[in-house]
């Protein structure tokens, strides 16, 4: 029996300049975190930073991979606890009752992930970090919100060990869309138990590669098209443009976090 009750998985790719911030919100939580690490080649003080906290990451996976998904993949492999998160080396907990609430959850043996809100920060010339826009995920009732375009915050997502297990892990071929490929398998194509946690679990911070150019995000909806397919589902006519239009009230979100 693992002597964890959680597993979180970070990759980090010369991350040096907020992994300590990421493992210092980790290290305030109220849990026993198995914390694996899984580094594709950083070639700053990346891994200096982690072999100084040896003591709280439990296992460090050296690279190169082929890619951020191929690293989470790895890390669930190497996972021993029953639940399994994903905080990406930029972001952090904003306190340190984030994992407790978590596991309360998952005290219910029926259910198979949650999620909550995220928050997306930046910091300003002063290096203070601020709000930029609040991602409000709101309950889930079921499979048809993804027709609508809806998806779970992946920062925020928590999944059972056998849940990967059973049903796989992320799709290499999906580039960009590789969670939401993973989500609509899991919430769509085998109807599994998601619950919502009203609260904000994740701080990130500003960026995202599949919304950088027009190109970029020609090529997500490319990708989230394939997402559909490969699980043999059909999105409806307006699925695929309501998810990045569903964006647009993250900025007008006014509730605190």
């Amino acid at each position: 029996m693992t002597q964890f009750d959680l597993t979180l998985i970070t990759a980090t790719l010369n991350s040096g300049d907020t992994l300590a911030c990421c493992l210092d919100s980790v290290k305030k939580q109220n849990i026993r975190v198995e914390h694996i690490l899984v580094d594709g080649g950083s070639q700053d003080d990346t891994l200096a930073i982690a072999n100084r906290n040896k003591k709280q990451i439990h296992c460090i996976l050296p690279g190169p991979d082929n890619g951020l998904y191929d690293a989470m993949n790895k890390g669930i492999a190497s996972s021993t606890a029953e639940i399994v998160g994903i905080l990406n080396s930029d972001d952090f907990y904003p306190d340190s009752n984030i994992l407790a609430d978590v596991l309360t959850v998952f005290k219910d043996p029926e259910i198979d992930a949650c999620y909550g809100d995220l928050v997306y920060v930046d910091s300003d010339k002063t290096g203070k970090l601020h709000r930029t826009r609040y991602w409000r995920a709101g309950d889930y009732t079921g499979p048809e919100m993804f027709y609508n375009g809806w998806m779970v915050p992946h920062p925020t997502l928590f999944i059972r060990r056998s849940v990967y297990e059973q049903y796989g892990v992320f799709n290499l071929g999906l580039g960009s869309a590789a969670d939401y490929e993973l989500m609509l398998r899991f919430f769509v194509k085998h109807k599994l138990n998601l619950v919502y946690i009203p609260r904000v679990l994740v701080h990130m911070r500003v960026g995202g590669v599949s919304n950088a150019t027009f190109l970029n995000r020609l090529r997500a909806h490319r990708f989230d098209q394939k997402a559909w397919t490969v699980n043999k589902l059909s999105p409806r006519p307006w699925t695929l443009w309501f998810k990045p239009l569903r964006k647009l009230n993250q900025w007008f979100c006014t509730r605190a976090s």
